[in-house]
């Protein structure tokens, strides 16, 4: 249903040679955004990874997320950060 374009050198994504035959194939842009601590966003990126969706170095370095509305000091407060990942994907 869904396949996904690997960039090339340059950074421009290509077809794969099956998609090429598949004129109502369509790429479009797709955003991920990771919330949470540095040990879950990694943890997630690896398994991303095993699953053969998107390279470790295709993400984002963490930066830290806009503050949560949890009040300073209440318990639950930890430091929330966020990776990105931009993927090109065919539509059908």
């Amino acid at each position: 249903m869904f396949e996904y374009l690997e960039p090339d050198a340059s950074g421009a994504s290509h077809l794969p040679p099956s998609s090429r035959s598949t004129p109502q194939a369509r790429p479009e842009r797709v955003r991920h955004m990771l919330y949470g601590s540095l040990a879950a966003i990694d943890r997630t990126i690896k398994i991303l990874h095993a699953l053969g969706y998107a390279d470790p170095n295709d993400w984002s370095d963490p930066i830290p997320a806009p503050p949560s509305r949890i009040e300073p000091g209440q318990p639950g407060e930890l430091q929330t950060w966020m990776a990105i990942l931009t993927k090109t994907v065919l539509i059908e």
